[in-house]
C-alpha cells in the first residue's frame, strides 16, 4: 500500500545516523531503563566491520555520554562514548561559536555536566540572587517549577538568547509516548517573553550539521535513520540528508504514508535487519 509513496532513488551510504528511542532501544518512562530492538546490535556491527562510521543522536539531553554509553554497551550496543551525541553536545558547539560567557541551564545535573565537560560555564536558577547570562538553554529538566522559569524569563527579557534541547511534545517508551519536558518548558518562556526557543536537537541544521561534521562526510551522504517524521526525516529532508523511517517507535506504517513531502521519508521499514536490502551499503 505503501511502497509506491517511497521510490526515491538513495545515493550511497558514506555514514548513519540513528535516533535511540524507537530505532535502536526503547527506555521506560523515567529514561532508567532500556529494552533493545531488534536487528540493533546486528547492524552496527556490520558497519563497523564495513568501516562505515555511524553515531546515535537522541534528542533526550538528561544523561551526558560518559553515563549513558556504558549502559548502552551493556545491551551489546557497539557506541563508545565518542559516538553518541545529545541537544548538549550540539549547544556546546552553538555556544562556543557564538562566544557566550556563561549560560543558565534549566536542566538536570546530567545536563549541566556535559555542558560543562565540553567547557561552556554554566549558572542554575537559585546559584547566584541576580543572574547574568548570555544564553538560557532548556533541557531535560522534570522537576521544574516556577522559581525556574521566572528566572529563565529574567534573563531572556534581559538580553539573553533562549535555546531548547527540544521542542518535540512526545518521544517513544515502553510505555508509549513520554512527555518532552523542555517542549513544554520552553513553550512557557517564550509566552511570557515572546523570544521562540532556538532548537539544538533535531531536527535544527544545528543538529544535521554536526551530525555531518562528526561523521566526517558531506550532509548527502548521511543516512538518517529515526521514528519521528517531524524529528529525524524533517532534519533529514532540510538538510539535504537520506531520512529512512522505523515503525518500531512512534510512527505507524500509514502515518508515515500520511506525511507531507518535508517530512516523508525515502524509505519506510519495520526495523533495522531491513536495511541491508535496501542497498545503501556496498
Amino acid at each position: 500500500m505503501t511502497a509506491a509513496l517511497f521510490t526515491e532513488a538513495l545515493r550511497p551510504a558514506q555514514g548513519f545516523m540513528f535516533d535511540l528511542d524507537g530505532t535502536l532501544i526503547l527506555s521506560d518512562r523515567n529514561l532508567g531503563g532500556y529494552k533493545l530492538l531488534d536487528g540493533a546490535i546486528e547492524l552496527l556491527n556490520d558497519l563497523q566491520a564495513r568501516g562505515i562510521p555511524y553515531l546515535a543522536l537522541t534528542n533526550g539531553s538528561a544523561y551526558p555520554s560518559s553515563q549513558q554509553g556504558p549502559r548502552l554497551r551493556a545491551l551489546g550496543l557497539p557506541i563508545p562514548d565518542d559516538h553518541l551525541f545529545t541537544p548538549n553536545s550540539v549547544a556546546a558547539k552553538v555556544f562556543q561559536d557564538r562566544g557566550f560567557g556563561r549560560v543558565l541551564v534549566l536542566g538536570t545535573q546530567g545536563v549541566v555536566d556535559a555542558l560543562n565537560g565540553d567547557g561552556i560555564a554554566t549558572v542554575r536558577p537559585g546559584e547566584d540572587g541576580d543572574v547574568k547570562a548570555d544564553a538560557v538553554y532548556v533541557a531535560w529538566h522534570p522537576d521544574c517549577g516556577m522559581p525556574d522559569i521566572h528566572a529563565a524569563c529574567e534573563a531572556v527579557l534581559g538580553g539573553a538568547t533562549l535555546f531548547s534541547a527540544s521542542d518535540v511534545p512526545f518521544f517513544a517508551s515502553q510505555s508509549g509516548r513520554a512527555f518532552g519536558y523542555s517542549c513544554a518548558i520552553g513553550g512557557a518562556i517564550a509566552r511570557v517573553t515572546g523570544a521562540e526557543p532556538e532548537v539544538t536537537g533535531k531536527p535544527s541544521l544545528h543538529a544535521m550539521r554536526f551530525v555531518a561534521a562528526r561523521l566526517g562526510v558531506p550532509v548527502e551522504g548521511v543516512v538518517v535513520i529515526g521514528d519521528d517524521p517531524k524529528v529525524e526525516t524533517e532534519m533529514a529532508r532540510s538538510g539535504g540528508a537520506m531520512g529512512i523511517g522505523v515503525t518500531t517507535g512512534t510512527t505507524s506504517a500509514a502515518e508515515w504514508a500520511a506525511q507531507p513531502i518535508e517530512r516523508r521519508p525515502h524509505r519506510v521499514i519495520d526495523g533495522l535487519g531491513e536495511i541491508a536490502a535496501l542497498g545503501l551499503i556496498d
